[in-house]
């Protein structure tokens, strides 16, 4: 008797799950180009250009200032380091700050806490160090200190629902990004166009392997959240 109220506690808890996810996608899709979720996209494009940054110190280079303008462009100055991993890192960067966050925001409890005021204090510290424009500055001042304030006050189940939304966010917006930049116009000045100077491969190679890593890894995120709900 008690198996068969834990089986159907599980399959209440992924039900409840699969109606999220489907009302927060449809919402995303639905606000896409609102206010509403400008702020979480611009959030995403400064984790691509620190993706690339990231990279480049790893590879021995240097930051020296990032670029993030109102329209979603971004750039990072980053020097040095090896260019096929600096220049790889942008659009899989997002996906996997993406995977972070989810996988930080499944563990749930304090975790979820913890890791909204990492995030917040990772782009209060970059936006301080590294960003170079006054829109980017601004937007990384405020949305640092909104997660740090989120962290300290806000109840724990509001800190994992907004850890989910941000990781849900970084992972669709790099396959929308990917889509939008490489395989809808490849003649794009993009990372992909200037991996395939650097390589001989072509750019449209690069855009069809990149979706494919993040809709296979998106998958895989989706499904490991749904067998723990």
């Amino acid at each position: 008797m008690s198996k068969r109220r834990r089986i159907s506690g599980d399959g209440r808890g992924r039900l409840r799950f699969a109606i999220g996810f489907a009302a927060y996608f449809v919402a995303l899709w639905l606000l896409w180009d609102t206010p509403v979720v400008y702020p979480l996209k611009i959030f995403v494009v400064l984790l691509h250009e620190v993706s690339h940054g990231i990279a480049a110190v790893a590879g021995g280079g240097t930051i020296q200032e990032i670029l993030i303008t109102p329209n979603q462009g971004g750039a990072c100055h980053c020097p040095g380091g090896v260019p096929f991993l600096t220049l790889s890192a942008g659009y899989l960067g997002s996906l996997a700050w993406g995977a972070l966050l989810l996988g930080i925001a499944m563990r749930g409890g304090r975790w979820s806490r913890f890791g909204m005021a990492a995030v917040g204090v990772l782009v209060l510290a970059v936006g301080a160090l590294y960003v170079r424009t006054a829109f980017g500055l601004t937007f990384a001042l405020a949305f640092g200190a909104g997660l740090l304030a989120s962290a300290r006050w806000l109840p724990e189940a509001f800190t994992r629902t907004l850890l989910t939304a941000l990781g849900l966010t970084s992972c669709l917006y790099a396959i929308l990004d990917i889509k939008s930049d490489i395989l809808d116009r490849p003649d794009l000045e993009s990372d992909a166009r200037m991996l395939a100077e650097l390589t001989g491969v072509p750019t449209l190679v690069w855009g069809v392997l990149w979706i494919g890593l993040a809709l296979a890894a998106s998958w895989w995120l989706l499904s490991r959240a749904y067998r723990r709900a």
